[in-house]
């Protein structure tokens, strides 16, 4: 029985994550289905003087390839996506990237809110949206915005964040869809594949 009620029809899955959620992201990157078939966008706060290493260091755990794209660069599936140190990263209308360095959102460039906001425009009913641990409230209007284009919206259990404050802030302003823990993302993820083959 599909106990997420999945179908085939989604196009993006996208992660947001702050203080507490690497781990998080290495446990989800190194258990997906090698065939995974849709893109997985991530922004996550990232130190903006801290260029190289966090590409790598997902890259060696990840079953698929990792990239910061470039602006304008077009999404694909089955690649890991991470919103470059530094750039607020929008998903566009024709399915590509756009990078911008302008002011900061909620103390963050990237800006989580932004990357789910735009994603949840762009792909409204086809997107997946997960929101994990974090210390501040980006990402909640992000989530919000999904939902309210028909998305599907998770939130790591706050109970097993290291902070809990941005799965919190989401779940304060919409009904989330699901609150699970990072076992139960990883399940839903690979639940997910199995309805693209």
């Amino acid at each position: 029985m599909d106990k997420y009620n999945l179908n085939n029809t989604y196009k993006a899955v996208v992660i947001g994550g702050s203080a507490g959620s690497f781990q998080g992201i290495v446990k989800i990157l190194a258990q997906l289905p090698k065939n995974f078939p849709l893109p997985i966008i991530m922004c996550l706060h990232r130190l903006k003087h801290v260029r190289n290493g966090f590409v790598e260091a997902l890259s060696l755990k990840s079953t698929l390839q990792v990239v910061e794209p470039f602006d304008k660069e077009s999404i694909k599936k089955g690649i890991v996506y991470l919103a470059p140190s530094n750039y607020h990263m929008s998903i566009e209308l024709g399915n590509h990237f756009a990078m911008s360095t302008e002011e900061m959102v909620n103390n963050s460039r990237p800006a989580i809110d932004i990357t789910l906001g735009t994603a949840g425009y762009v792909y409204r009913d086809k997107l997946i949206g997960i929101l994990l641990s974090g210390a501040n409230r980006d990402g909640g209007l992000g989530m919000k915005h999904i939902k309210d284009k028909g998305g599907l919206t998770i939130v790591q259990e706050p109970t097993e964040c290291m902070i809990d404050t941005m799965p919190k802030a989401a779940l304060a302003l919409t009904k989330i869809d699901h609150v699970l823990k990072i076992d139960q993302i990883v399940d839903f993820l690979k639940e997910l594949e199995k309805h693209y083959k």
